[in-house]
């Protein structure tokens, strides 16, 4: 890969790397760290990367390094000192945005990746694996296990309402 193409990767692939870490993370400045190092290593690495496949690099780096990220924060266990839930929001209560990323909260790390990485970035099955480590048939399976949370969190009166 050469500095045009991978300044060419970064423009073209920053902003879905950056969007599907943050959903999976919820902190802004966790995500920024999280991609800027997936960066730096394709920037390390960009000899052996193929240009072809600088996106699906680029997303497999990424992931890893959220998932190292979360296994670090949960060593580390910072307490705020207020209470999310005492925030006061000029938003209605029963906001479709905040019910949905509840539901993805609810997830595994896994499943929430995988349901972001096929429903909302777009991604194959074999993709997915790729990224993951997954084969496509556990893709499957654990997609289809997410979905099924999902949908009963979702239909769920007293989690809507």
């Amino acid at each position: 890969m050469t500095e045009k193409e991978y300044n060419q990767c970064v423009h073209q692939y920053a902003d879905n790397v950056y969007r599907f870490i943050l959903k999976n993370l919820q902190n802004e400045e966790d995500a920024r760290d999280v991609v800027q190092t997936a960066f730096e290593k394709m920037w390390i690495n960009r000899c052996e990367v193929d240009n072809i496949r600088c996106k699906s690099y680029l997303f497999t780096v990424a992931y890893h390094q959220m998932i190292d990220h979360i296994r670090k924060m949960k060593r580390i266990s910072l307490r705020d000192e207020f209470d999310e839930n005492a925030r006061i929001y000029n938003k209605p209560a029963h906001n479709t945005k905040k019910i949905l990323e509840e539901a993805l909260s609810r997830l595994s790390e896994t499943q929430r990746s995988l349901v972001l990485l096929k429903d909302y970035e777009g991604y194959s099955y074999d993709e997915i694996g790729q990224i993951t480590g997954l084969n496509v048939s556990q893709v499957k399976v654990y997609l289809h296990r997410a979905r099924i949370q999902l949908k009963n969190y979702l239909v769920s009166p007293e989690n809507v309402i």
